[in-house]
């Protein structure tokens, strides 16, 4: 059996913002992207070879608030110091800087990024498990 697919939907008051976050600096793909669906318009992120993706969406004619709390974390394990190093980089690029991690726990290995709407995105060199 193929492993199921994971996709992680959260709302945004900014697409394209959101998108330039994850695209340019975390390196993910445009898997797709819809406008006027019933209300909604959004885009799917992720890496073509994974069973997981992200999606963004943007309610016509509704503001969402940022995330509630910063231990609202999305945790992306890069093991080869290389491909993590280029990470925080392109990051660091784009204007984004670093952020203290709420829990320790992820500073030791790991560098925090907060996305537009307020949520944080763990660069942790380290492998899972």
């Amino acid at each position: 059996m193929p492993p199921p697919t994971l996709r992680v939907a959260r709302p945004t008051n900014d697409i394209g913002r959101v998108a330039r976050f994850y695209t340019e600096g975390l390196g993910f793909e445009v898997l797709a992207h819809f406008e006027d669906h019933e209300g909604f318009d959004g885009i799917i992120l992720g890496r073509r070879d994974s069973p997981w993706h992200i999606e963004f969406t943007h309610q016509h004619g509704v503001t969402v608030a940022n995330a509630p709390t910063a231990e609202y974390l999305l945790v992306l394990y890069l093991p080869e110091r290389e491909a993590w190093d280029a990470a925080v980089a392109r990051m660091q690029a784009l204007g984004i800087a670093p952020c203290r991690s709420e829990n320790p726990y992820w500073d030791r290995q790991g560098v925090t990024f907060e996305d537009p709407d307020g949520y944080r995105v763990v660069l942790q060199n380290a492998a899972w498990g």
